[in-house]
């Protein structure tokens, strides 16, 4: 299909058509954050000359005459002093070469690299938007202060539950969706800790991270010789516990309630689970262990991490029968309203992925055991609607490239062979299925879940970081490529793709707010549409003078990725349209994760890189196996 520079056609391959060395081109346009220019390269062939299949002594030169030149030297002292004149001029141009191929160059980024990292602070300024508890005084974000202080003090059995995030646009505390999101932050400062480091975000990405595991930690206690193990699966919900969303309109609540939630003061009470609460136990000893190897410099921190996830695991599966497991949300006293909002499809997933991160966290290969013998049967009861999808209610995807990235660099042997093998398959599978897919928008986002009427910004972000991932992880082991079904794709299709999910889209704007000249202005979110003045705000003043205002918010919401568009790149800007306009912190994790991927490396010296410098740290996270 023909293209120019200036207006690019997007075209999608069928699997069929899918070769080794096809070039992949993709659309021009960002679709998660604008830049002024192009984060990929094309190239172009020039063919200059016409081939001829002549061969060379047959073709009659144009310079084949010699003529013979009588030279004459009239003035030695002038012809020498041309002389060194013509030789110093050459070995001064050499030496500047030299100079300039030696000496150290500064370490400018282009113009797309200074986007991303622009992309990247805003982004994680997100979640210091979404803090609960005890507000920080150096927060960027300054229409926030302290609040839900009281979290966990009511019900019958009070525990301090200050802390954590708030989920979205409401003012909730959902314990699922934090845990995702601690594992998946954790996992893009494992992979590019020194890409974070190079743009000065190692330290707000730790503290964003250390902020949910500090809350994840007083989720979880540890059964006694008297009591089971007990989980919170909701801290700040609404009416009934933390997390209720009641259907009385007349009651208060985190739903029916437009208010900051500096002025909650509406009754928030707490929502528990036993260990049959699977799903909801696996996602946190996943995002605890995950924890425990960004900080793993810190000893003391990180083992109380990694032991904290030991106890929950051992409670979720060594002590609990498998006719007991479930998913959290099935049980009334666990799950409540939260099944609303976080319906959880399954728990093997959640069980495989926080064995599997609990053995990168301790190096004991009976985590890993339990992982791969469980994975086929994970995989096997995965609905139909979730395969090929990464979010907070499906880790199998994520989980086979992490299982492949074992078998690429510290392969284990017997008994592991077939189900890293069957991973490493899977997670090729995965990749094919990127660049092949016939669902897209007409700007080219891909479409996963289409059942749902729109195109997620939150799959295409975890599309984008796996596939630039994987190429990484290729490009670690030299290799060019891989093939699945018959068919290869090379790296830089699987970067083409990548990059593809993360520009410019037909609406001509960013869909994350603050970010380029245009982005979403009625984000629909309580503490970003109700003035920050030090006035006190009721449900009702909240309900009638700004959830329902046509008004751009008074306060900046930087960083937060909207839900996106639907399936036709149609995106409705309003605040009462949460289809389109509500954030959420595990949408924004995946959307860290996919621009650090991107992000260019830190400028190295070659002879520090031997020629390789992608910003990964290979061994890093098999630190407790050194």
């Amino acid at each position: 299909m023909p293209s120019s520079l200036g207006s690019h056609t997007v075209t999608h391959t069928s699997t069929t058509d899918l070769e080794p060395v096809m070039f992949v081109h993709t659309s021009e346009a960002r679709r998660l954050i604008p830049s002024a220019s192009r984060w990929n390269s094309i190239e172009i062939d020039f063919n200059l000359l016409p081939q001829s299949s002549m061969a060379n002594d047959s073709i009659p030169s144009q310079y084949s005459k010699s003529y013979q030149y009588n030279l004459v030297i009239t003035d030695k002292k002038h012809f020498k002093r041309c002389l060194y004149i013509s030789v110093s001029t050459v070995f001064l141009i050499l030496a500047l070469l030299l100079l300039l191929h030696f000496l150290p160059s500064k370490h400018h980024h282009d113009r797309p690299s200074k986007n991303l990292t622009l992309a990247l602070n805003q982004a994680l300024t997100f979640f210091d938007a979404q803090k609960s508890g005890v507000y920080p005084n150096n927060s960027p974000v300054k229409f926030r202060a302290s609040s839900g202080l009281q979290d966990g003090n009511s019900g019958s059995k009070p525990a301090n539950l200050e802390g954590g995030f708030y989920d979205s646009g409401n003012n909730i505390k959902f314990s699922f969706p934090t845990a995702y999101t601690v594992t998946l932050l954790s996992w893009s400062v494992i992979e590019y800790h020194d890409k974070y480091a190079d743009i000065g975000e190692l330290d707000h990405v730790k503290d964003i991270i250390k902020w949910g595991s500090d809350y994840l930690l007083k989720l979880f206690v540890p059964p006694n010789t008297t009591s089971d193990t007990i989980l919170y699966s909701q801290a700040s919900l609404m009416n009934n516990f933390i997390g209720s969303a009641n259907s009385d309109a007349k009651v208060p609540n985190d739903i029916n309630c437009w208010q900051r939630p500096e002025d909650m003061d509406y009754k928030r009470t707490v929502s528990f689970c036993d260990n049959t609460a699977s799903d909801l136990a696996g996602e946190i000893v996943a995002a605890l262990s995950a924890a425990s190897l960004v900080f793993k410099e810190k000893h003391v921190y990180s083992g109380e991490l990694v032991t904290a996830a030991e106890k929950l695991f051992e409670s979720a599966i060594t002590k609990l029968h498998p006719a007991r497991q479930g998913t959290y949300t099935k049980v009334d006293a666990c799950g409540g309203e939260a099944r609303n909002f976080y319906s959880s499809s399954g728990h093997q997933d959640e069980l495989v992925w926080g064995g599997t991160w609990l053995f990168f966290a301790t190096g004991d290969n009976s985590y890993l055991g339990y992982a791969t013998e469980e994975f086929d049967y994970a995989v096997g009861n995965e609905t139909s609607a979730d395969k090929g999808v990464f979010y907070w209610n499906n880790k199998l995807t994520a989980n086979a490239v992490l299982l492949t990235r074992l078998q690429f660099f510290r392969d284990l042997g017997f008994p592991y062979e077939a189900s890293l093998g069957a991973s490493m398959d899977m997670t090729d599978s995965l990749m094919c299925s990127y660049l092949s897919s016939q669902k897209m928008t007409p700007g080219g986002l891909i479409i996963q879940r289409p059942n749902l009427g729109a195109a997620r910004l939150e799959y295409a972000a975890t599309a984008s970081f796996l596939s630039k991932l994987y190429s990484d992880y290729l490009d670690l082991l030299r290799s060019s490529g891989r093939s699945c079904r018959g068919f290869g794709f090379s790296l830089d299709m699987l970067r083409n793709f990548s990059t593809s999910q993360a520009r410019e889209n037909p609406m001509k704007m960013s869909y994350m707010v603050g970010f380029g000249d245009k982005f979403p202005s009625q984000v629909h979110h309580r503490s970003a549409s109700i003035p920050w003045d030090g006035q006190y705000y009721s449900c009702k003043d909240g309900e009638d003078r700004w959830q329902f205002s046509k008004d751009p918010n008074p306060n900046l919401l930087l960083g937060a990725m909207v839900a996106g568009p639907d399936q036709f790149d149609k995106f409705i800007d309003q605040r009462d349209k949460q289809e389109f306009t509500e954030p959420s912190i595990s949408s924004n994790a995946g959307l860290v994760a996919a621009l650090i991927a991107l992000h260019p490396p830190p400028y190295l010296p070659s002879s520090k890189t031997k020629g390789m410098n992608l910003g990964i740290d290979q061994m890093g996270i098999f630190a407790k196996f050194l």
